[in-house]
């Protein structure tokens, strides 16, 4: 049996979009759990630039997820600077990826979805 959720407050994701393999790992495992319905990928630049739509769904939000794909932090740092503190954290070295020798293929974005899938329930 399906429920609606359309009155729900939504779970939301924001990765580091970075330049690196890593970036691009934590943006694809941040689209995979969107396309999944784990939750939904949001703007983090539009956290930086304060805009009002964007900063009004994510305090209104019932999870918050920040993945970053190096020890940079700059999703959770973006968020912290917006005045958000609380919210599960997913830092990809943290699981052994490294910036320049990580691959964003299958296998790497599945395992940081899982973390990220984890955190998010």
């Amino acid at each position: 049996m399906s429920t609606c959720t359309c009155n729900a407050a939504p779970k939301l994701i924001f990765p580091c979009s970075g330049g690196s393999d890593v970036g691009a790992v934590s943006d694809q495992a941040a689209r995979k759990l969107t396309r999944e319905g784990a939750g939904k990928m949001y703007c983090l630049a539009g956290l930086s630039g304060r805009v009002a739509g964007i900063m009004e769904t994510t305090k209104s939000a019932s999870a918050i997820l920040a993945i970053d794909g190096c020890e940079q932090d700059c999703a959770r740092k973006t968020l912290e600077l917006a005045g958000f503190t609380k919210f599960a954290y997913l830092r990809l070295s943290d699981l052994h990826m490294a910036k320049g020798q990580t691959p964003a293929n299958d296998a790497n974005v599945e395992k940081a979805a899982a973390s990220g899938r984890s955190l998010l329930s």
